[in-house]
């Protein structure tokens, strides 16, 4: 294994060592933004829980690449977009982050995320 491959896999973390693969989640909300950043792009999206409150998520899909080759781009997910994510709560339960899997929109288009979750599609 080249020496560049090596220090590829060891700069980036696995998910199992951040995502609980036994804790699948749905979030419904709102966009509130994206970051289009590498190594991984994050939405954040506003969920209203059962009792009324509001919270933001913090969503992990693929790389900005990864997710351009899939033709997700930056205006894919404008604020203000309602969606759903299915994916995985982080292991720390007290942080308010998921590596999301797919989106989908009221009209029941998806996109793939690109995510890194073991079952996630190639």
């Amino acid at each position: 294994m080249s020496l560049m491959l090596i220090a590829l896999l060891l700069g980036h973390h696995a998910f199992g060592s951040e995502f609980d693969p036994n804790r699948p989640i749905l979030l419904k909300g709102k966009v509130v933004r994206v970051e289009w950043v590498n190594p991984h792009a994050w939405i954040h999206m506003e969920v209203t829980k059962p009792d009324g409150t509001k919270e933001v998520w913090m969503v992990e899909g693929g790389s900005p690449n990864s997710l351009l080759r899939r033709g997700v781009t930056k205006e894919s997910l404008p604020p203000g977009t309602e969606i759903v994510v299915d994916g995985y709560q982080a292991r720390d339960y007290t942080l308010k982050r998921a590596n999301g899997r797919n989106v989908t929109y009221p009209d029941g288009r998806k996109l793939f995320l690109a995510s890194s979750a073991p079952d996630a599609e190639k």
